[in-house]
């Protein structure tokens, strides 16, 4: 009996100290994936580089797309404009779409200013490179891919469809899925502006 007493107390020594490691690795993990996840970045438009961080003291929707999307991503500009239609000028001030090309080869920058400016003149359009690209949808979690097609468009690009709603200090605070209803996205939105 009285060797079962030590056994018994390295044996809850030993979980004790398992379960204090795993704890610890998590955190960190938790600590090195929030670090990564979303942020700041520079990308180009029409009149030239466009940063996040320039819209500091607005609320941005982040949209990752293309504009040769037969549906997907015309959708969710098309609610995002409605969205911003049902702002008083006030709110409408305060607020910043943003439309992040997944296909610079075909995107350029002025066609993505056509492109956005048909849906609203709040919504940008800017793209980079495939590199840049890349780097950034894997910060904010968006997956995307190339398709090869048999037709004029020669491919299309299957990707994730999600806004993204970065707040007045430029973090990533919410995140709405695709074909958000436009009354959803101004209740979603308008307590990050009216906060400052």
């Amino acid at each position: 009996m009285k060797k079962l007493v030590p056994i018994t107390l390295i044996v809850i020594l030993i979980l004790g100290l398992a379960w204090l490691l795993n704890s610890a690795q998590h955190d960190l993990l938790n600590k090195q994936s929030s670090a990564k996840r979303g942020g700041d970045f520079s990308l180009q438009s029409v009149n030239g580089p466009v940063s996040l961080s320039d819209f500091r003291g607005k609320v941005v929707l982040l949209y990752f797309g293309y504009t040769s999307c037969p549906d997907i991503c015309p959708t969710n500009l098309a609610l995002m404009a409605s969205a911003f239609g049902n702002m008083t000028p006030e709110q409408l001030n305060r607020v910043q779409g943003i439309f992040i090309s997944v296909d610079p080869k075909r995107d350029t920058v002025k066609r993505l200013d056509e492109y956005t400016n048909f849906f609203h003149k709040k919504i940008m359009g800017i793209t980079g490179s495939e590199a840049e690209i890349a780097e950034l949808a894997s910060r904010y979690g968006v997956s995307y891919r190339f398709v090869e097609q048999k037709s004029d468009m020669l491919y299309v690009v299957d990707h994730s469809s999600e806004t993204y709603v970065i707040d007045t200090q430029g973090e990533w605070v919410d995140t709405l899925p695709h074909a958000t209803q436009s009354e959803e996205i101004v209740k979603r939105i308008l307590p990050y502006i009216s906060k400052d």
